[in-house]
């Protein structure tokens, strides 16, 4: 039987720093401390050229359980739906109005961010409820 191995997910993005501040507030991860030397990381940014500024920043999961996320930037924008896309599970366990009551508070803290709500399907016979949405780039995720 193959072992489990570790991994990170890597999300290509315009802004590495910006996105990784949002996905940090979603997903209550933390961005790495400053180097030596400067108290934030903007201040670092800000004494780099133009040409040396970051290509990659990750955050990751203070207690160590979820994978890490790194932040990768291109060139391109992103012109058509995510292949991959990420469920935050913000109503684990809940069901009906309940559940949908902690989604759509979710989805207003998001929003309050920049997220952009898409669309909300509401629980059938088959599924639960869960609200699709966009972070700050247009990359979908949604609140499960």
């Amino acid at each position: 039987m193959p072992s489990i191995r570790e991994f990170q997910v890597t999300i290509d993005c315009a802004d590495p720093v910006r996105l990784a501040r949002f996905w940090c507030e979603v997903l209550g991860y933390v961005m790495p401390s400053p180097p030596e030397g400067f108290a934030a990381w903007e201040d670092y940014h800000r004494s780099l050229p133009p040409e040396k500024q970051p290509v990659y920043f990750a955050c990751s999961d203070p207690s160590g359980k979820g994978p890490r996320v790194l932040f990768q930037r291109v060139p391109e924008g992103k012109v058509v739906k995510n292949r991959v896309h990420l469920d935050v599970r913000a109503g684990t366990g809940l069901v009906g109005a309940e559940r949908l009551t902690v989604l759509e508070a979710e989805c207003a803290r998001l929003v309050a961010l920049g997220a952009v709500h898409l669309k909300t399907l509401v629980a059938d016979e088959e599924n639960e409820s869960c609200i699709l949405m966009q972070d700050i780039e247009g990359n979908e995720f949604c609140l499960d």
